[in-house]
């Protein structure tokens, strides 16, 4: 069971016993949202400040853009995506193998395959989408010295206003 599975079953197991008390203190189903939100955010604030391995990503996770680096990323700085954030990912492909094929190559290739997963993640098509996307892809280095390949499809909103809650098939 999830926690919000698990905390909605609490909310509504205490509603019912105390609807069959006599009980003077009742709170109405507002306040016990605000509560249980209250509580969750508490959770999620927590863990706030963690950084993960940006070959570590997954579509879903989410991050801000503070102390990521301009041209070479080696960490990011990972929020839950209920929390206000800047970016999600939302798709993760591989390029071809063989030769680095130049700086301008892997950018387009890169950008293409993000476009050409952005529909079908987020749910509306980039042009109608109030979000825009950025390909996070190797570097020169990374090709030759680790064999990385993978691009990381990144979605932000276009007027750089922070994300609440998942991009992924939201349709905005």
């Amino acid at each position: 069971m999830t926690r919000k599975g698990a905390l909605l079953v609490g909310v509504a197991a205490s509603i019912t016993v105390n609807g069959c008390e006599a009980h003077t203190e009742t709170k109405d189903v507002n306040q016990l949202s605000r509560e249980a939100y209250s509580e969750r955010m508490s959770e999620e604030e927590n863990h706030l400040t963690q950084t993960a391995d940006p070959f570590g990503l997954e579509a879903g996770d989410c991050f801000d853009d503070t102390a990521m680096g301009i041209n070479e990323v080696t960490e990011v700085p990972e929020v839950p995506c209920l929390l206000p954030h800047d970016n999600e990912v939302y798709a993760i492909f591989e390029l071809p193998s063989g030769a680095f094929p130049g700086d301008e190559e892997v950018e387009a290739s890169a950008t293409l395959g993000c476009y050409e997963r952005f529909s079908e993640a987020i749910g509306k098509s980039y042009e109608e989408s109030e979000l825009d996307f950025l390909a996070m892809h190797p570097t020169e280095a990374s090709w030759t010295q680790i064999s990385d390949r993978e691009v990381v499809c990144l979605a932000y909103h276009m007027e750089y206003q922070k994300l609440t809650g998942s991009v992924l098939g939201s349709g905005r």
